[in-house]
């Protein structure tokens, strides 16, 4: 791979997905070998080209968490959905941080890795409140889901064709509250894990701020990030090497680069799910539209040579 320039940044976000061994069983939960391939992929880049944060999702782990507190309800006061979010954040952040230490050890790198809990400001009028549509958690059927909707009051919706799942408040995120700490640490050279699960949603109340049930967009966050700490790349780590149009049917094609202006087309002609690939899509926009040289959108074990232009997608500003 082609080292870039000094003094680059780059955010590469991680999908809650791709930390979970597949194929294994439901409740089946994040383990080193599962987060080793992304934590190579994520040294070499910081080798290379220094300045990396590293955000992930956590919509399944937040649903478990939420599914825990159901369960066990009678015996243990539940936590809030703010407190499954800082807590999912906490133990993936503990997990990237330490399997990262662990491939840079081997290596013979001295990169300090911080794992930051994070807060993000939303509005506490943010219409989302009245819309949940962020999906959590595992993929039930949908008589299992017409059961968790009787029985747990849970709103639930189907997902791209895959199950369905529950369903919660995805408020746009609007500030990044430890902003300052996370642009110190890169700027001291380290990698920073940070705003994981779309970060800690929080609201003001004068010189308070108290968190809210809901699940921030990781994605939107991550693009958020992107343009305050002047990332030139942003990295979309998902379940598919690359974008496609027509996905799923017999003229299925893939995208290996296209403009801001090609992509806001495919969105018009609803090219993307929206439970899945379309919050990607828009929070790329974002980025771009807002300094961005780059996004590249692609699955473990591709991110190196998506980087060099040799695979995934690749959006960029003009033509």
């Amino acid at each position: 791979m082609n080292a870039s320039r000094a003094g680059s940044r780059t955010v590469i976000a991680v999908g809650g997905n791709s930390l979970i061994r597949p194929g294994t069983g439901r409740g089946n939960l994040d383990t080193h070998e599962v987060a080793r391939e992304v934590c190579e992929e994520v040294a070499t880049l910081a080798q290379l080209r220094g300045g990396v944060v590293l955000t992930h999702g956590n919509g399944p782990q937040v649903g478990f968490e939420l599914l825990r507190n159901s369960l066990a309800s009678g015996a243990v006061p539940p936590d809030g959905m703010d407190v499954n979010v800082a807590a999912t954040q906490g133990y993936i952040g503990y997990l990237l941080q330490q399997v990262l230490g662990d491939v840079l050890e081997e290596r013979g790198v001295d990169i300090p890795v911080t794992a930051l809990v994070t807060q993000v400001l939303v509005a506490p009028d943010d219409p989302a409140f009245d819309n949940p549509a962020k999906p959590v958690g595992q993929f039930y059927s949908k008589d299992e889901a017409d059961v968790l909707i009787e029985e747990q009051g849970w709103q639930m919706m189907e997902d791209a064709g895959r199950g369905w799942r529950r369903v919660v408040p995805s408020p746009k995120p609007r500030r990044i509250l430890e902003l300052p700490a996370i642009r110190a640490l890169v700027s001291a050279g380290q990698i920073v894990i940070c705003v994981g699960g779309g970060g800690v949603p929080v609201v003001r109340e004068g010189y308070k701020v108290r968190g809210v049930p809901a699940v921030i967009d990781k994605d939107h966050v991550s693009a958020l990030l992107g343009t305050r700490i002047e990332a030139d790349t942003y990295i979309i780590s998902t379940a598919v090497p690359e974008v496609y149009v027509d996905f799923g049917k017999p003229g299925q094609r893939a995208i290996r680069e296209a403009s801001v202006q090609e992509m806001e087309r495919h969105v018009l002609h609803d090219q993307f799910a929206a439970g899945s690939m379309l919050p990607k899509i828009r929070s790329a926009i974002g980025f771009l539209k807002h300094g961005g040289s780059r996004v590249i959108i692609t699955s473990p074990g591709n991110i190196l040579e998506a980087v060099d232009g040799r695979a995934g997608t690749t959006i960029v500003p003009g033509g």
